[in-house]
C-alpha cells in the first residue's frame, strides 16, 4: 500500500509527466466517465486527499479493523488517478495546438526573409558608401597634401559623418521618388453591381440629364449665334470673328474665350449672379421625390425611365452608325465627296504655307458660320439642294435601315418572280392555288387566314381584303360585355380592317366555321375610343372599344401589343367612309 501511495504522489507532480504514451493503462471510457461524474479537483483537496491517504495507514499498522477505511482510501485513489489522466490529456492537447499554430504562422520562413532583407540593405549600404568614398577620395579638394596620423583619423571621422548626413539627406529627398519606380503588378477592382431600383434609375437619369446640361445650352447658344437670334450680339462676334480671323489669331482668341469661361465660372461659384447666355435659360421645374409610391406609380415610373433611355440610346447608336457607314463606304457616293474633300486637303496642306492656310480656314468658317448657315436655315430647299454636309449626313443610313433596305428588296424581287410566273403560267398557277384563297388583281397576292381564304372565312366579296397596315391582322381578345357566359364573355383571335369592314377572327373557331368570328360594317360604328381594360395598371391601356347600334355595352378589343397603330389605321379608314356616305348621301 505504501509503494502504491508513492508511486501515486510521484505522479502528482505535473512538470514531470513524460507523455500521454507513460500515463496508466486505463481505458477511454474510465476517463470520459469521470470527466462527467466529476469535476476537477484543486490543490487544497489533493492535499487533503493525502493527508486521508497518510492517516488510513497508521491506522492500518495498528489493526485490521478500518477495513471499511481501506475501501474509502481505495475509491480516493482512483478518483486521483482520474484526475492526473484528465490533466495528461489536456497537456497533449495542447501541445498538439502549439505545433498546428507553429506549422500555419511559418515563423522560421519569415524570419530567413527578414535576414536577408536586411543583409541586402546592409550589402546596398556598403556600396553606397564605397562609392561615395571613392568620389570623395578622388576630389582634390577633399584630399590634405600633407596629413599626419591624428589628422588622418579625424578626417575619416569628418567623411563618415558626411557621408551619412548625404546618404540620409539623398534619402529624404528622393526616395519617395525611387519607391514609386517600382513595378508592381496591376490591381483589378470589380466593382460591384447595384441591384435594379426604380427611385436610382430615376436619379440616374436626372444626374444625366444635368450633367448634358451645360453641353446643350452651348450648343443652342452656338444655334443662337448662327441664327442671328439677337441680331446686334451676332454681329459684334461676326466683325470681332473676322478681324480676328484676318489677323491671325484665332487660336488666341479661343484661349481667351476659354479663360474668360473659367473667370465667370469661378465668381459664379463664389456667389455671383452672372448670365451669359444669348438665349434665355428655361428653368425647368423639379419634381419633388415621393417616398411613398404604389405598385402601379413605381411601374409607370420605370417605364416613363425605360422609354426615355431608350429614345437616348436610340440617338446615339443611330449617330455612331451614320459614322461607322461613312467610314466603311456603304454609300459610296456619299463617302466619295469625304474622299476627294480629304486629298484636297492634304495636298494643300503640303503646298500651302500654315499662315496662309490657318488664315483660309478661319475666313472661311467664320463666313460658313455666320452667313451660309443662316441662308441655308432660311431658305431648307436650297440647304437640300447645295449644303454637301447635311446631305452627306442625312443620306447616310443606320443599321436599321439597311436591314429594313434589304428586306423590302428582298420582297420586292421575290414578287417580280411571281409576276413572271404568273404571266407564264396563269392557269396553272390559278389551279394549283389552294382551295378558298383569294388573289389581289392588281399585285398576284393572295390574301387568306389560318382557317382559309379570307372572304369566305367573314363571308364577304372578294374584293373585300385587309388593308396594308394590317396583312398579318393585329392579335387580340374581344371582350363582349352583353355575353353573360365567360366563353361568349372573352374571344381570342385576330382583328383585321378592310376598306368597309371590321373583321375579327377568333382563334377558337373550327375549320369551315364563322359561328365566333365577328364582322362589323364601318358604317354602323356610333363610337370608336381608345380604352382602358384595367385601371389598376398604368399607362392609357391597351384596348379599343367599339359601339354599335346592335349592341347595349360597346365591345371591346383589348389585350392588343399594337394599339395606337390600330386604333389609326381604324379610325383613319372609318372617317374616309363617313365622309364618302356623307358626300353621297348630304342628308343622313
Amino acid at each position: 500500500m505504501l509503494k502504491r501511495l508513492d508511486r501515486i504522489r510521484f505522479r502528482g507532480r505535473r512538470d514531470e509527466f513524460l507523455d500521454l504514451a507513460e500515463s496508466p493503462n486505463t481505458s477511454d471510457t474510465e476517463c470520459s466517465e469521470e470527466i462527467v461524474i466529476k469535476p476537477r479537483a484543486s490543490v487544497r483537496e489533493t492535499e487533503e486527499v493525502r493527508e486521508a491517504e497518510v492517516e488510513p495507514q497508521g491506522d492500518a499498522q495498528a489493526g485490521p479493523g478500518s477495513f471499511s477505511a481501506a475501501l474509502d482510501d481505495r475509491t480516493d485513489l482512483n478518483e486521483v488517478k482520474g484526475h492526473l489522466e484528465i490533466a495528461l490529456l489536456e497537456k497533449h492537447y495542447l501541445q498538439e495546438e502549439l505545433r498546428k499554430l507553429k506549422e500555419e504562422s511559418n515563423v522560421d520562413s519569415l524570419k530567413q526573409e527578414l535576414e536577408k532583407e536586411r543583409c541586402r540593405r546592409i550589402e546596398l549600404e556598403q556600396k553606397i558608401n564605397d562609392a561615395l568614398r571613392s568620389r570623395l577620395e578622388d576630389s582634390p579638394s577633399q584630399t590634405p597634401k600633407a596629413p599626419s596620423a591624428p589628422s588622418a583619423a579625424g578626417s575619416d571621422k569628418q567623411k563618415e559623418t558626411l557621408v551619412d548626413t548625404l546618404l540620409k539627406w539623398l534619402y529624404d529627398r528622393f526616395g519617395v521618388y525611387i519607391e514609386d519606380f517600382r513595378f508592381q503588378p496591376e490591381e483589378t477592382t470589380v466593382e460591384t453591381e447595384e441591384p435594379l431600383s426604380a427611385k436610382r434609375l430615376t436619379e440616374n437619369m436626372r444626374r444625366l440629364k444635368r450633367g448634358f446640361r451645360p453641353v446643350t445650352n452651348f450648343m443652342r447658344n452656338l444655334s443662337a449665334l448662327s441664327s442671328w437670334y439677337s441680331i446686334y450680339t451676332s454681329a459684334i462676334a461676326f466683325i470681332v470673328y473676322m478681324y480676328v480671323a484676318w489677323n491671325g489669331w484665332v487660336i488666341p482668341m479661343f484661349l481667351f474665350l476659354a479663360i474668360l469661361r473659367l473667370s465667370l465660372n469661378y465668381l459664379i461659384a463664389k456667389g455671383w449672379r452672372i448670365q451669359w447666355s444669348i438665349v434665355p435659360e428655361v428653368s425647368e421645374p423639379v419634381e419633388p421625390p415621393k417616398e411613398d409610391l404604389t405598385v402601379s406609380e413605381k411601374f409607370q415610373l420605370v417605364l416613363d425611365v425605360a422609354q426615355k433611355a431608350q429614345n437616348l440610346f436610340g440617338r446615339m447608336a443611330n449617330i455612331l452608325e451614320k459614322i461607322k457607314n461613312l467610314f466603311m463606304w456603304v454609300q459610296p457616293e456619299l463617302t466619295q465627296k469625304l474622299y476627294v474633300g480629304l486629298w484636297l486637303a492634304f495636298i494643300s496642306s503640303c503646298l500651302l504655307p500654315y499662315k496662309l492656310l490657318g488664315f483660309i480656314i478661319g475666313v472661311y468658317a467664320g463666313i460658313k458660320f455666320f452667313i451660309i448657315d443662316f441662308i441655308f436655315k432660311s431658305c431648307p430647299k436650297l440647304r437640300q439642294r447645295y449644303d454637301t454636309p447635311y446631305i452627306i449626313w442625312t443620306n447616310l443610313p443606320t443599321d436599321l435601315q439597311l436591314k429594313e433596305r434589304s428586306n423590302t428588296m428582298l420582297g420586292r424581287r421575290l414578287s417580280e418572280s411571281e409576276q413572271v410566273i404568273a404571266a407564264g403560267g396563269r392557269g396553272s398557277l390559278t389551279a394549283a392555288a389552294p382551295v378558298g384563297v383569294s388573289r389581289d388583281e392588281d399585285g398576284g397576292r393572295y390574301y387568306s387566314t389560318k382557317r382559309g381564304a379570307f372572304h369566305e372565312v367573314f363571308n364577304l366579296p372578294e374584293s373585300e381584303r385587309p388593308l396594308t397596315v394590317c396583312e398579318t391582322g393585329w392579335r387580340c381578345c374581344l371582350i363582349n360585355r352583353d355575353r353573360k357566359t365567360p366563353t361568349d364573355y372573352i374571344r381570342n383571335g385576330v382583328l383585321y380592317v378592310t376598306e368597309n369592314y371590321l373583321c375579327f377572327e377568333s382563334s377558337s373557331s373550327r375549320s369551315g366555321s364563322s359561328k365566333r368570328n365577328k364582322v362589323i360594317k364601318l358604317l354602323d360604328i356610333t363610337d370608336i375610343q381608345k380604352y382602358k381594360v384595367l385601371s389598376v395598371l398604368p399607362g392609357s391601356g391597351m384596348g379599343i372599344s367599339i359601339a354599335t347600334p346592335s349592341t347595349q355595352k360597346p365591345m371591346v378589343f383589348g389585350a392588343m401589343m399594337h394599339r395606337d397603330e390600330a386604333f389609326e389605321a381604324i379610325y383613319t379608314q372609318y372617317t374616309k367612309i363617313i365622309t364618302k356616305a356623307t358626300a353621297i348621301n348630304p342628308e343622313t
